[in-house]
């Protein structure tokens, strides 16, 4: 006991010393002895709410500031290692993006509270535009914070902001250039809007936050007059208990999303492959979607992200003289209440929109696709000093598929899409209404190419396998319907009656590509195979011509050619569906050890493609790249 009371002295003693020299009890006294009329509620908790918010961003983006490194080439990697290397980066970044979305909301719920409340009128208006202009650096915060994983949605949302800010009249380029940093979006872009959002926005925010508090702590909290015959409360403890619980609310929101969806980081930038689907945050959709009504898009892009945005910010600052009356308060009411529905609205037409365009809903799977790829290929073989974008570049994985659409596609589908996930279509106009309708493929579907099922279906079903060869004219037709139809039409029975030898012949035909991505191959069946492939003899009947009679072919396994082949338009299947095979053919499909020119349909590509890029395509096709 007489410790305990030793102990207790001796803390006093320090306290009573820390309060002569700094006063700390009457702070502490002014701070949590605020009168609050009518005592506490749950509706004074917004304001408490967005500085707490506030206070979790700064912690966490001192945390992220000391992992990041704003520069087109460490930019995104250096997000990539807050994600995926650094103890806890994932959660620190989840947390610090996700309230910035909760900061957003709570600021339209302190805007409102503020309104109907009548908390904007005198003597509070100098209060009120502090708070527009808390609003506006908020917003300020959200845009600049947007750019700086430098990834493709983040790259190409901002760039659109910066070119709203173009069309500024008069200065609207002296404008664009001085936040770009130049003509150019690039490095110094990124580091303008770092240094904005890490150092100019907070310091800015932390000077108008102070002023805000200081203000609102003069004339107190706007209370109604139903609450003002109550007693009159503190802020210590009962509104401190709530604004803790709403606080408390707020965070464990904030880490619901953060463990359920996590921070998205989507493929590093890349300036020479536009983003299909580059839209601003949820909380900037509305205004996107209002500038797509045609209407305002006929005003000018500087009438609907310009002139309307900035009427609606000059009503609202004007709301403390219009609601000096009782009719004006009602309208500032309506007039708030008819802004979010109009927001709201929008918002949801928008994701609506999004949801049914099939152009927007690949675009964001391949950016998310590859953020996911990047991540695993960095993983796997580090990042080079050229940068994250470089292991892209160089994986057929990601580039595959975007150069099949670019140069395939016209004609052939790869599992019934264009490679990145979308049937073609084109917009037609039908009874006054412009309609979508499929393009038809003119070129068998590429999806399987090579695989035993791919072999199996061209040599029992030959028509269903290239059936979409009736969509490329009388060529095309002939073609569906040439000798090869014919063999398949008197075999395919056979062939299925014969299971085993089937099996065999398509192992066989498979081991020939050497593909990796179709080992292990069955020796024993590639063997039966060949001799099937020779002779064309199977245990149960034979073939009406064996495939040595019409194709050339010399086996992978060293042994002799089985066959020198029937000459033009019989393809030689020397290493049938393997890289160099399927190189060669894309280069030149009518020369002579293909189609030849009589028997081909398909433009060569050797002068159309460069050899990086047919690199590229074939190892996608053949399975060749990372797994």
């Amino acid at each position: 006991m007489r410790c305990r009371k030793e102990g207790g002295h001796r803390m006093n003693a320090l306290l009573n010393w820390l309060d002569h020299r700094t006063g700390y009890r009457t702070l502490v006294h002014e701070a949590l002895n605020e009168p609050i009329p009518g005592g506490a509620r749950w509706k004074y908790v917004w304001g408490s709410t967005l500085t707490f918010v506030f206070a979790v961003q700064v912690i966490t983006g001192f945390f992220l500031w000391g992992a990041y490194s704003p520069s087109t080439l460490t930019a995104w990697e250096s997000v990539y290692y807050i994600q995926h290397v650094m103890k806890y980066g994932a959660l620190v970044r989840g947390i610090h993006h996700f309230a910035a979305q909760a900061m957003m909301i709570l600021l339209g719920l302190h805007f409102m509270q503020v309104i109907i409340a009548g908390a904007y009128r005198a003597p509070r208006e100098v209060n009120f535009w502090l708070g527009l202009v808390l609003m506006q650096i908020v917003l300020g915060l959200s845009l600049t914070g947007y750019l700086l994983p430098w990834d493709q949605k983040g790259y190409y949302a901002t760039k659109v902001a910066t070119n709203i800010v173009g069309v500024t009249p008069v200065v609207g380029q002296q404008l664009q250039q001085l936040a770009q940093g130049g003509t150019t979006y690039g490095h110094h872009t990124l580091t303008r809007f770092f240094a904005l959002h890490a150092g100019v926005l907070p310091s800015l925010l932390v000077g108008f936050l102070a002023l805000h508090i200081y203000v609102f702590r003069r004339h107190g909290i706007t209370v109604s007059k139903s609450d003002e015959s109550k007693p009159v409360g503190t802020f210590w403890p009962d509104q401190v208990l709530m604004d803790a619980v709403a606080c408390l609310g707020v965070l464990a929101t904030i880490l619901f999303f953060t463990v359920w969806k996590g921070a998205e980081l989507t493929g590093p930038a890349d300036t020479s492959d536009a983003y299909a689907a580059a839209r601003p945050e949820w909380y900037f959709l509305f205004l996107f979607r209002f500038l797509k009504f045609e209407a305002v898009d006929k005003m000018g892009l500087v009438f609907g992200a310009l002139y309307v945005p900035g009427a609606i910010m000059g009503v609202i600052a004007l709301m403390p003289f219009i609601g000096k009356w009782k009719l004006g308060h009602r309208f500032n009411v309506a007039f708030s209440f008819a802004l979010l529905a109009g927001a709201s609205y929008l918002t949801v037409i928008a994701l609506k929109e999004d949801g049914a365009d099939r152009n927007y809903q690949a675009a964001v799977k391949i950016a998310e696709f590859e953020g996911h790829r990047a991540a695993k290929l960095a993983h796997e073989f580090g990042i080079p000093p050229t940068g994250a974008l470089s292991l892209l570049k160089n994986d057929a994985l990601t580039q595959g598929p975007k150069l099949f659409k670019r140069y395939c596609a016209s004609c052939h589908r790869f599992d019934g899409h264009n490679g990145l996930g979308v049937q073609p279509f084109r917009e037609i106009e039908e009874n006054g209404k412009k309609v979508l309708v499929d393009e038809l493929a003119t070129a068998a579907d590429l999806g399987k190419f090579g695989s035993r099922q791919w072999i199996e279906s061209v040599l029992t079903d030959y028509s269903v396998t290239f059936a979409p060869l009736k969509n490329a004219g009388d060529k095309g037709i002939k073609l569906q319907s040439g000798e090869m139809s014919g063999w398949v039409k008197d075999n395919a029975e056979t062939l299925k009656n014969n299971a085993e030898g089937l099996k065999g012949l398509v192992e066989f035909l498979v081991a020939q590509s050497g593909r990796k991505d179709l080992e292990p191959f069955d020796p024993t069946l590639v063997a039966a195979g060949k001799e099937i492939f020779k002779g064309g003899k199977l245990a149960n009947g034979s073939l009406t011509a064996s495939c040595s009679d019409c194709h050339a072919l010399k086996p992978n396994d060293g042994t002799a050619s089985l066959s020198d082949g029937a000459g033009s338009g019989y393809p030689t299947l020397t290493g049938y569906a393997g890289k160099a095979w399927l190189t060669n053919f894309v280069r030149n499909p009518a020369d002579e050890a293909f189609y030849g020119a009589d028997h081909n349909a398909m433009p060569g590509f050797e002068e159309k493609i460069s050899y990086k890029e047919l690199e590229l395509l074939v190892d996608w096709l053949v399975g060749n790249y990372f797994r």
